[in-house]
């Protein structure tokens, strides 16, 4: 079905928005927001219809609501004052009220052909999560793998960069034989995790497998068996492990998705996919490219609150690694981050990226705060909990550095981040002198990545300290190899430890080391 008003085509098959036949750039939410009310005009819509059709029952601030609002009102050529088209009810809600007209979206297909096997839709995922299977043979045991499945569902709504079908809808499917293509239809979905739950005694089993609906086949599958010593912490620690396993997997399908995709037509969800892709490679050029893509999915939507995170945190990164110039780049990355945060204040990605820019421009104490908000708001992100880890030991705070930068290494055992989570435990060690200790993880951060500036400068000063000339002479090496720019003024002054004592230890680290 296709809604007509005034010079606009409103498409929901599509996705698409047009006026006077141009495409006007939307985000997924606010498209669903102005879809739903365009739908609904028949009726006031109320800040409860909203939250549970538009966020899937999600805790929703007000003034992330009426940024959505606002945003399907500026696309419209409306605004808060005359409330041409969408108009606010005092202390009920929001009704269209413009003259709308419907009308058959045109088939392209002719009679008789058959339907894809899945609709999938042209930005953001969807994901479902069914009902975990009782193998147990005991019906008394049902609850348990409710109770994963909901956790599960919970956790990934927190994500919010894919769209999360509601309990209601994805357990309707529970004991009956559908096919995953069939459920994705229906759904509207692209990724689907099932899974079972096997328990005997005090033992349980518990299997989970992401699939993607579009090809049949499995992204991911794990099992983890457990001895139910507590029930809730069991359940607690599987939803968290299958959570941060998820997500990756689903950003690497996506940009691989996106690589079949013809360059000029790419979405701005698209673009960000490529983006990442490139960013979690960490290396200069990588970070160029993903920037470039990054700039091209905010001229699509200006307000593309993750599009903005990951423009933010890529900018700060370029500065902790000596590719980027501090006082030109903060400016840029922090009015990226801020733009993120006013987008969608609950999204765990722009807090980190806010954080990302407090740290570097030595506003620890914000940074500390933004961190600990994004892990409030999603405690299964690596991302934000490497960075917390990381201003912890800057701040002077070793010990909960270390145990941070181990929470985030648990969490997330396959990210693409692992290495940096690792050069980051080993430097919290080694600003309390374990030194064997810090070389020990600045290894095998470099086993997981060769190229890895941060581990090299923890491996240089840990071995300088312990007077190993030969590895200090090496790590040094390859560090003027990913950071030619390095030199003991440069982490004087680059760098921003709270405490002078942290930062003359440092700088002796490297003095031994051979820095000059």
């Amino acid at each position: 079905m296709r809604f007509l008003f005034e010079n606009n085509v409103l498409d929901g098959d599509l996705r698409e928005l047009t006026c006077d036949g141009a495409a006007i750039p939307l985000q997924p939410q606010v498209f669903d927001l102005l879809l739903y009310l365009v739908a609904q005009r028949a009726r006031v819509v109320s800040k409860d219809d909203l939250i549970s059709q538009i966020w899937s029952d999600r805790i929703v601030s007000d003034s992330a609501l009426n940024s959505r609002i606002n945003a399907a009102r500026k696309a419209l050529g409306d605004d808060g004052a005359t409330q041409r088209l969408i108009k606010t009810i005092p202390r009920k809600g929001f009704r269209f009220v413009g003259d709308v007209r419907e009308e058959a979206a045109p088939s392209l297909a002719p009679a008789g052909t058959p339907l894809a096997p899945a609709r999938v839709v042209t930005d953001r995922p969807g994901i479902a999560v069914l009902a975990f299977e009782n193998m147990s043979g005991d019906p008394a045991q049902e609850y348990f793998g409710d109770g994963i499945s909901e956790d599960i569902l919970t956790a990934l709504s927190k994500q919010r960069w894919f769209m999360v079908i509601a309990r209601n809808s994805s357990f309707t499917y529970k004991g009956r034989a559908v096919h995953i293509r069939q459920i994705a239809e229906e759904l509207g979905v692209r990724y689907i995790v099932e899974g079972s739950v096997r328990k005997a005694e005090n033992r349980v089993r518990i299997t989970a497998q992401l699939n993607d609906a579009t090809t049949g086949g499995h992204l991911w599958a794990e099992r983890y068996d457990r001895e139910l010593v507590d029930v809730f912490a069991v359940q607690d620690e599987i939803t968290n492990a299958i959570v941060a396993a998820i997500e990756p997997q689903i950003h690497a399908a996506e940009n691989f998705r996106t690589r079949r995709k013809p360059p000029a037509s790419l979405d701005a969800w698209d673009l960000l996919m490529r983006a990442l892709s490139h960013y979690w490679r960490v290396t200069q050029q990588d970070h160029a490219a993903a920037q470039a893509l990054l700039e091209r999915a905010i001229s699509i939507d200006a307000n593309y609150g993750q599009a903005l995170s990951v423009l933010a945190a890529s900018h700060m990164f370029g500065v902790h690694l000596g590719w980027a110039e501090l006082a030109t780049t903060a400016p840029i990355a922090e009015a990226a981050a801020l733009a993120a945060v006013r987008c969608d204040h609950e999204d765990a990605w722009a807090h980190t990226a806010l954080g990302s820019v407090c740290f570097s421009t030595r506003r620890l104490s914000d940074a500390l705060s933004e961190f600990e908000q994004a892990l409030a708001l999603n405690p299964n992100f690596s991302l934000a909990q490497g960075y917390y880890a990381l201003a912890l030991s800057y701040a002077g705070r070793s010990r909960e550095s270390y145990d941070a930068a181990q929470r985030a290494i648990r969490l997330s055992p396959r990210d693409p981040s692992l290495a940096i989570y690792y050069g980051i435990a080993g430097y919290a060690r080694f600003t309390e002198h374990h030194y064997d200790e810090a070389i020990t993880l600045a290894r095998e951060a470099i086993r997981h990545r060769g190229d890895l500036t941060g581990a090299y400068r923890v491996l240089a000063v840990s071995a300088g300290m312990t007077g190993d000339c030969a590895l200090a002479e090496m790590a040094l090496g390859e560090l003027r190899r990913t950071q030619p720019n390095i030199s003991l003024h440069w982490i004087a002054t680059q760098l921003p430890w709270a405490n002078d004592a942290d930062r003359e230890h440092y700088l002796e680290g490297f003095r031994r080391a051979g820095l000059r």
